[in-house]
């Protein structure tokens, strides 16, 4: 039995999410489940990364032209879609898009599911309050009634009336049952690795100029400011005062340049200019030696409502290339690393990271040998290639009950 998804997605395209494109354009496909995926333009030439059809309009040099394209587009491929070749429809994080999905779905008689893989309207509702305490503008105040009425929308409209709902985590589950969405029609579908790619590639450790022989831990992933990665700092601080030597490379960047300036300038006041170093963006190629060359990974975590229901990929990564990690308790750090045994965990104030940071630098061969243990946990419970096959079973599953 083979199933036709339509997914309509707010990534551009080619997209480099791996729970896009790993996910929907390498593995499903081999379980019968094929992906019509429809997302923004890019600048990047075109790919078709294994989806059966790909679909975005010509890049404008205008947003707002960009963004009226491509709900034009969505709008005409969901016209377009028939029962008998579409299966169900999909829309990923789009609350309005979803909404148009889930009447047109209806009025077709095709099923209708919505995937959050992040809380864009609390998202939204927050950096609009941020914005508003800080400096009162007319642009804030319809960013929140663009948050506020989206969030009416998702919770009161979209999801109970949608088929199924994908989520990112176990949390988030919990959150949309708390929200009175019905526990059987959801299904928690968290970050994974994709096994296959990093194991084929000879990962050869490699160290920044300059810093052959310091203690090296090591971050990889975005530098936003909601990050808060100022605590690494604090807690790379702490760790200095047993190892001097102990530096921190930051492998990433933000899409809000401003922020690595304000991380960097922080570094400065506390006295580690030259104990912090930040290499940009990377491709995975680069990024992974780099980080194969580290003591220690590090996974800090904001807590609160959004980042608690998220899924975080860094920590992934740091267990299948068998790097000793420290990661603070957001709730899926915590069951990967207790469930592994492969890293350490530990609460999310400086301190406690320093002492996991510090213990793993005392020795490091010892640390190495604990790692070991991640690999065969990702392999078994968070590779693409297992996580697709469960959630293949899932689509043949709600396609059978309904036929």
């Amino acid at each position: 039995m083979s199933l036709k998804i339509l997914q309509l997605v707010p990534e551009s395209l080619p997209t480099f999410r791996p729970d896009v494109a790993v996910l929907f354009g390498k593995y499903l496909p081999r379980h019968g489940v094929e992906c019509d995926i429809v997302g923004m333009p890019s600048q990047q030439p075109p790919q078709a990364q294994g989806f059966r059809s790909v679909r975005h309009g010509r890049f404008l040099g205008s947003r707002l032209l960009r963004e009226l394209a491509f709900q034009w587009l969505c709008l005409r491929a969901l016209a377009g879609a028939r029962r008998a070749g579409c299966d169900a429809i999909q829309v990923r994080d789009m609350v309005p898009t979803g909404l148009l999905a889930l009447l047109v779905a209806r009025l077709k008689g095709i099923p209708f599911y919505y995937w959050v893989s992040y809380l864009i309207s609390e998202g939204r509702i927050e950096r609009a309050r941020s914005s508003l305490a800080q400096r009162p503008t007319l642009r804030a105040r319809l960013v929140l009634c663009k948050g506020l009425l989206e969030q009416w929308l998702l919770y009161r409209i979209v999801l109970p009336r949608a088929n199924h709902v994908f989520v990112q985590s176990d949390a988030m589950l919990r959150m949309m049952q708390a929200r009175g969405i019905a526990a059987q029609r959801l299904t928690a579908v968290p970050m994974g690795v994709d096994m296959e790619v990093l194991q084929a590639q000879a990962i050869a450790p490699v160290r920044p100029e300059g810093w052959e022989e310091v203690s090296l831990l090591a971050y990889l992933g975005t530098l936003d400011q909601s990050r808060q990665l100022e605590r690494l700092l604090d807690a790379l601080l702490i760790v200095r005062q047993r190892i001097p030597a102990a530096c921190l490379l930051l492998i990433g960047a933000s899409d809000t340049p401003s922020d690595v300036d304000d991380l960097l300038a922080y570094a400065q006041r506390a006295g580690l200019a030259g104990a912090v170093r930040v290499t940009g963006w990377l491709p995975s190629d680069q990024a992974w030696p780099l980080l194969a060359g580290a003591d220690a990974a590090l996974s800090y975590i904001p807590r609160g409502a959004l980042f608690d229901v998220s899924s975080p990929t860094k920590l992934l990564e740091y267990l299948a290339l068998r790097m000793p990690a420290v990661g603070n308790d957001s709730p899926d750090q915590a069951e990967v690393l207790t469930a592994s045994g492969a890293g350490w965990l530990t609460a999310s104030e400086p301190a406690a990271m320093a002492a996991a940071m510090a213990a793993i630098l005392s020795d490091v061969p010892a640390a190495r040998a604990r790692a070991q243990a991640g690999v065969a946990y990702i392999e078994a419970r968070r590779s693409y290639r297992v996580l697709a096959q469960a959630l293949a079973q899932r689509y043949l599953d709600l396609a059978g009950a309904r036929r």
